[in-house]
């Protein structure tokens, strides 16, 4: 199973006040937040137990439009990449099982 979703973290978001002040970058929380929300809304009967494997390799700012892609193919587990245009801002694995 493949899907995508458009996220935006606005620029009100409490995270970033702390985060740079002057030149807010998005955490790398925060990021991750937003994959486990596009899973949540997509396969609600799924919940993550684990990141075994997170890579962080472009930074994101606020108000940028990124795309989270999702791919659930194997049982217990998703990937994820993070992407702006053709660029990946970081992917990974998250382990899943049914709730």
């Amino acid at each position: 199973m493949k899907y995508s979703e458009q996220c935006i973290v606005a620029a009100t978001h409490p995270s970033l006040a702390g985060h740079f002040p002057g030149h807010p970058v998005v955490p790398g929380v925060v990021l991750l937040e937003q994959v486990l929300q596009v899973l949540s809304r997509r396969y609600p009967e799924l919940v993550v137990y684990a990141l075994p494997q997170v890579k962080f390799i472009e930074p994101l700012f606020p108000e940028q439009e990124f795309v989270v892609h999702l791919q659930c193919e194997l049982a217990g587990r998703a990937d994820f990449t993070c992407t702006l245009a053709e660029r990946t801002l970081a992917k990974g694995i998250l382990q899943i099982k049914n709730a």
